[in-house]
């Protein structure tokens, strides 16, 4: 079966509020790879090698937030990346499917910065912080 553009549309909504939230802690949550994995299945099912780099970012991102714990620099550039490459892929969305692309995109530059700006903390002050959490 064929996806429909309202489940395209469903899709790209989901992935925009699972950016607009915390990012930390929907990292956590499972339902976080299944989101990506309908956006990466989407992405694939246009056949449409434009969009290889942000297929390939996404997996890395995937990868990166499994499991709840991620390198918010690591996180944030590809959140950036991937903002950049989805204004550029609405040029090959549909008319109807296109502002939910423009829409994706300002969601991951938005939680790029959100990202990045969590992570104001240096690897020596995270350290003793978690040291001080532990001990």
């Amino acid at each position: 079966m064929e996806k429909t553009e309202v489940q395209h549309e469903v899709h790209l909504e989901a992935a925009v509020k699972l950016l607009s939230g915390d990012l930390a802690q929907e990292a956590s949550k499972s339902g976080i790879d299944n989101t990506l994995q309908r956006w990466i299945a989407d992405l694939k099912a246009t056949h449409n090698a434009e969009l290889h780099s942000l297929v390939t970012d996404l997996q890395s991102l995937k990868a990166l937030l499994h499991g709840g714990t991620y390198d918010a620099g690591q996180v944030s550039t590809l959140l950036h990346s991937l903002g950049n490459g989805t204004a550029k892929a609405a040029q090959f969305a549909d008319d109807n499917i296109r502002p939910h692309v423009e829409k994706l995109s300002a969601a991951l530059i938005a939680a790029a910065g959100q990202v990045q700006s969590t992570n104001n903390t240096t690897p020596a002050e995270d350290l003793k912080n978690n040291s001080r959490n532990n001990g």
